[in-house]
């Protein structure tokens, strides 16, 4: 026996090599995995002397095998891709996945909760629209069902968040863009639906600031997640009115900097970092959509898969142990630097 004290699921499944949500599975139904899988976990068991808490699972098991995955907008593809990764997370720990979409209504997203709740999910993982989500009944509805937050985050609501850092993923984009060229503008929504554009925006600042160059804010006017069309729109006329003091644009998202991309294209300006080339054009997030455009948008990625994958063990964690966790968890996800031809 291993005088390793293991002290919760988590540590068990590091030290047995097995993943979080098969260690979960198999103390839900040991019969559910593998006999290979079985037989290590209970060699582990043997191993390691771990006991869980019998007591928090056999509550568990009264609950409904629901956990509820609600997302701001299912037609784009950034949602649906973390969504994705979720639901497969959720199948492997043994849990039904309900996945709904708010359709960047703030009243949908409060009937997606309501809907939930009538069906007494274990938890749900919540990536809330943000500037226009009713925070007050969101978090009453926290209060009652074990929920964490990814993406976006409602101060003090749910039992966790998880996220990109803004402030590191702008930060990179910035100081590359200025290593190699001109420093860049900032092309932003006017209203922005999630707040993570005003934390973007703030890094932005930050950042010029730090490397001594003046920042220069552009603001489209527009709100709602119609980006391509708003990104389209305005950078037809800010290229049209040639007011631009730099030919480097760093876009708050990718969305925005695909309509961008589109109105350079139209007004008959080279996006790229060759010759004859008249704009320089980054985005942010890494949307599927990026490595296709033309040219290829340069961004900061998102680990859509660790933000995943952290979100998802969070909420198990929460439902195994039978409680709630003792204090917020914030975890934020380093961004990458993608550097494609736009940039």
């Amino acid at each position: 026996m291993d005088d390793q004290k293991i002290k919760n699921m988590e540590e068990f499944a590091a030290v047995s090599g097995l993943s979080r949500p098969t260690i979960s599975k198999f103390f839900n139904d040991p019969s559910s995995v593998r006999k290979t899988t079985r037989r290590r976990i209970e060699e582990a068991l043997e191993r390691f002397d771990y006991r869980p808490n019998m007591y928090a699972i056999n509550q568990n098991r009264r609950l409904t095998k629901n956990i509820g995955i609600v997302v701001p907008y299912l037609a784009d593809p950034f949602f649906a891709e973390i969504a994705r990764v979720i639901e497969t997370l959720v199948l492997e720990a043994g849990f039904r996945p309900v996945l709904l979409g708010s359709h960047g209504d703030p009243e949908q997203e409060i009937d997606n909760l309501e809907n939930l709740r009538l069906i007494k999910p274990a938890g749900v993982l919540l990536a809330p629209l943000g500037r226009l989500s009713d925070a007050d009944r969101i978090a009453a509805f926290c209060e009652e069902v074990p929920t964490v937050l990814f993406d976006s985050s409602i101060d003090g609501v749910g039992e966790a968040f998880v996220g990109l850092d803004s402030f590191q993923g702008i930060g990179l984009i910035v100081d590359y863009l200025c290593r190699t060229g001109e420093p860049p503008a900032f092309f932003e929504m006017e209203k922005p639906t999630n707040p993570n554009a005003y934390k973007r925006r703030s890094a932005y600042l930050a950042a010029m600031d730090e490397l001594g160059h003046t920042p220069q804010l552009i603001q489209a006017p527009g709100e709602g997640w119609e980006f391509e069309e708003i990104g389209f729109r305005e950078g037809s006329r800010i290229i049209r009115d040639g007011n631009l003091t730099t030919d480097t644009i760093l876009c708050s998202n990718d969305r925005l900097a695909i309509g961008f991309l589109s109105a350079a294209y139209q007004a008959g300006k080279k996006v790229g970092i060759g010759a004859g080339c008249a704009l320089r054009v980054a985005g942010h997030d890494d949307h599927p959509f990026s490595r296709y455009t033309c040219p290829t948008l340069t961004t900061v990625a998102q680990d859509y898969s660790a933000i995943a994958t952290k979100s998802a063990e969070t909420l198990f964690g929460v439902i195994e142990a039978g409680t709630r966790l003792d204090s917020r968890e914030v975890t934020f996800f380093d961004g990458k630097l993608i550097m494609r031809g736009s940039a």
